[in-house]
């Protein structure tokens, strides 16, 4: 387990990977993995969280790079604490999202049609 972080009551954690086959962002929950970051087991227990991980890391052939993040409770499940989380949550940067779509929204609203 990385020791960059280290979870507690104060200052839960979630594991999380990509997907091997769709390359998608998943995270580990109580029946496996999931897309959706709100589904997430929140480990508060370092001792558990790093068995946890030691299972994710172990299932090579489903999830590649599991790692432990810190996170925060919200009211429909753990939310990003870091920018780098939160940024993956929104999906694959391949995405038309964030700055991009703002800009394009933006500059179709100002444009004129082109001739």
């Amino acid at each position: 387990m990385s020791k960059a972080f280290t979870p507690t009551a104060a200052r839960p954690g979630v594991i999380t990977g990509n997907d091997l086959r769709e390359g998608f962002n998943v995270w580990m929950c109580d029946d496996g993995w999931t897309p959706d970051p709100l589904q997430a087991t929140l480990f508060e227990d370092e001792a558990i969280a790093e068995l946890a991980l030691l299972q994710a890391i172990g299932q090579a052939d489903r999830v590649v790079g599991p790692y432990l993040v810190e996170a925060k409770r919200g009211p429909d499940g753990p939310l990003p604490v870091h920018f780098r989380e939160e940024f993956r949550q929104r999906g694959p940067s391949n995405y038309f999202h964030g700055i991009q779509a703002d800009r394009q929204s933006g500059a179709q609203k100002t444009e004129s049609p082109h001739v």
